[in-house]
This record gives structure tokens, sequence and C-alpha cells, in this order.
């Protein structure tokens, strides 16, 4: 179980971060609409997400993470790792 300091961090690592969500979904075949039904979210929230003008909240790179079956920190990356 993931104590509150960890969840804490978490955070504030998803705020620092870019997101590979473009490849996940190009992946999936979803479009940014699709995607953006299933997680309950307007697809300008994903698209906001992509192009990082927006962070998710904890609860929605949560859902994310879960809907493409990987950790968080697997989706949201700092830029200088990003491949």
């Amino acid at each position: 179980m993931t104590s509150a300091l960890d969840m804490t961090s978490l955070l504030v690592y998803i705020v620092l971060m870019e997101t590979c969500l473009p490849e996940l979904r190009a992946e999936r075949g979803l479009s940014q609409a699709a995607l953006a039904e299933r997680l309950g979210v307007s697809r300008q929230t994903v698209n906001a997400i992509e192009t990082g003008r927006y962070d998710p909240s904890l609860p929605l790179a949560i859902r994310i993470a879960r809907l493409f079956e990987r950790p968080v920190e697997a989706i949201f990356l700092m830029p200088e790792e990003r491949p």
C-alpha cells in the first residue's frame, strides 16, 4: 500500500512531467474522443494533457494508468526521461 507521503510525491512528480499518452493511444487505436469517453472527461481534456497544457489530477492519472495497464510513472515521464 502506498503511504500518504508517497502519494504526495507522486502528485508532485505528475505535475512536472510530459506524457507518452499519444503513443499509448495510437497503440490501442483510440482517438482522443474515444479515450476521453472511457476516462469520463472531455476530448479537450485529453488534448490538453497530451500537449502539456493541463496536468491531470492524481485520480485521473491513476485512471489513465489503469486503463493502459501501466504504472503512472510509465505513462507520465519527466522530459529528461523521454526516449
